[in-house]
């Protein structure tokens, strides 16, 4: 009798614990829809939730409403593409995160340690100092150098990861040694470039979601939407990687082949965000470590939760980046930035505490 009362006890406390992580991924959920709206309302051009409604109704569900033209353009040709664009980056990047956290076992691995962002900035700079682009036109130039050479980056990471013995900390090594090799080669190619062109290539690399179009959101979202399920099937396979290699070789885990894919698919969703908007900082790295605090570990949770996060995240910073000096708007990886100093804080205090 004592045993089926304490399994009951047990299962009980263990459905509030996982109905105490729906409610989080839900709160998210709300916070999301809150801060979109919050967004297409702010701005230069003021608006009210009335003419946003009207103008989405029209847009999307095919009704008449009387709106002037103004509004229109506003919030369907600029506003919306932007918040979408915001949403789907954060998510993708907060994702890549967590990914790239539990696969290298390290708390600072991110889209930054591994080098594609260097990498993706090298590209753009390639195309706007050296007019050197590898598909489409000109105008299409600094998105496909910046999404193929952040591939070009985890490529070789990814290649390390293929030779036999080599460690997680031997991936994270090799890529800071990218991301200092391409930070060297876009500091070269600003050292010759123009005024111009070196004021082009810094604000492509400070991040920016002004550039965000109906078809370029798109483009990211079938990245980042088409991804996500597969990462999320590795779940338990993340689990037991938390705990160590040896502990996940006991499950059965095919620790090579879930690094290897994870990776590859972590560094097209990483590359297939910033190509579009630049190198937006620490939101990859930052989400993931609060959505762990507040839910914990388990990676069926912590990766829907982190993504919603890192939307949220992505979509309050470029909506402060837009009202906050308007109608100055700043690059809201200037904002982004400012995120991780307090992580790095925290992860210091934290890491003096455990070690010494």
């Amino acid at each position: 009798m004592d045993t089926v009362v304490a399994k009951a006890n047990l299962l009980s406390r263990y459905q509030q614990y996982t109905a105490r992580k729906y409610h989080f991924i839900l709160v998210l959920l709300a916070g999301l829809v809150v801060a979109a709206m919050v967004s297409l309302k702010l701005g230069a051009v003021p608006l009210d939730f009335q003419t946003i409604a009207k103008v989405l109704g029209n847009k999307l569900f095919g009704a008449d409403y009387a709106v002037d033209n103004i509004a229109v353009t506003v919030i369907w040709e600029l506003r919306l593409p932007r918040i979408c664009m915001g949403i789907v980056v954060g998510a993708g990047l907060a994702l890549a995160g967590v990914t790239m956290q539990v696969i290298l076992r390290n708390p600072l691995a991110s889209p930054y340690t591994l080098g594609m962002a260097s990498a993706a900035g090298f590209g753009a700079a390639l195309s706007l100092v050296a007019n050197v682009g590898f598909w489409g036109g000109h105008e299409l130039w600094t998105i496909t150098n910046a999404f193929l050479f952040s591939l070009l980056s985890s490529l070789l990471v990814i290649g390390l990861a293929r030779l036999r013995q080599v460690s997680a900390g031997t991936l994270i090594l090799a890529g800071i040694a990218m991301m200092f090799l391409f930070s060297a080669l876009t500091s070269l190619l600003q050292y010759i470039g123009s005024n111009e062109e070196i004021a082009a290539v810094v604000f492509w690399l400070m991040g920016n979601l002004s550039r965000s179009t109906w078809p370029k959101t798109a483009m990211a979202t079938a990245a980042v939407v088409g991804i996500m399920p597969v990462l999320l099937r590795y779940s338990w396979d993340y689990n037991a990687l938390a705990s160590g290699d040896e502990t996940a070789r006991s499950f059965g885990v095919n620790i090579g082949r879930v690094r290897f894919v994870s990776l590859a698919l972590a560094s097209l969703v990483v590359a297939a965000s910033i190509c579009f908007v630049g190198t937006i900082a620490f939101v990859g790295l930052v989400a993931p470590h609060i959505a762990r605090m507040i839910i914990g570990g388990d990676h069926r949770f912590l990766l829907p939760a982190a993504s919603l996060l890192g939307a949220v995240l992505l979509l309050i910073a470029d909506t402060a980046a837009r009202t906050v000096l308007s109608p100055v708007v700043l690059p809201v990886g200037i904002l982004t930035s400012f995120l991780g100093v307090p992580l790095f804080v925290y992860l210091i205090v934290k890491r003096r505490r455990d070690y010494w």
